[in-house]
């Protein structure tokens, strides 16, 4: 096998493992991490860990660019050029993009590019307000808390009207 055939071997590999996380991902994040310490980048990959479902990697744009090729992420291609680091996530779609989000403060040098979520693409703006999205649990709680507050508020007037008819004298 000629150095070639191996190094064909070798980005196929990349690409082929690219595919398999796009395949699982709910959420791709592209992000610039260019002027990150090496402890700062260290952060930010414990917070992605944390934040759970998330993976956080660093692939050459071509890698990138022949994995996305017809996939719903193919809107991405646009937005690989320079340093680009990746985020998949897995369980929530919104994970990864608020873990980063939580860290631009602290870290001036990281930038949003771009996401997709469900084959639309977002640009850094709006990846941006996406990240401020609550996370699903936290959304389906609201919901549910504005379900049981008018109930309750009713519960109570029944209960009152029956406390005052229970209070009232018989007319017998």
């Amino acid at each position: 096998m000629t150095n070639l055939e191996k190094n064909r071997k070798a980005k196929e590999v990349v690409v082929d493992e690219i595919r398999e996380r796009l395949a699982k991902s709910k959420s791709v994040v592209l992000v610039d991490a260019r002027g990150l310490t090496v402890a700062q980048d260290t952060a930010l990959r414990k917070s992605l860990r944390k934040a759970g479902g998330v993976d956080y990697k660093v692939y050459k744009n071509k890698m990138m660019e022949f994995a996305i090729d017809g996939t719903e992420f193919a809107g991405l291609k646009e937005y690989l050029k320079g340093p680009t680091t990746v985020a998949f996530s897995y369980d929530d779609a919104t994970a990864a993009a608020a873990a980063i989000s939580k860290n631009l403060k602290s870290m001036p040098a990281l930038e949003f590019k771009a996401s997709a979520i469900d084959g639309e693409v977002y640009d850094a703006e709006k990846t941006k307000a996406i990240a401020d999205i609550p996370p699903r649990e936290v959304l389906l709680s609201r919901l549910l808390g504005s379900f049981k507050s008018p109930m309750s508020s009713f519960a109570r007037v029944i209960n009152a009207i029956a406390e005052k008819d229970d209070a009232a004298p018989s007319a017998e």
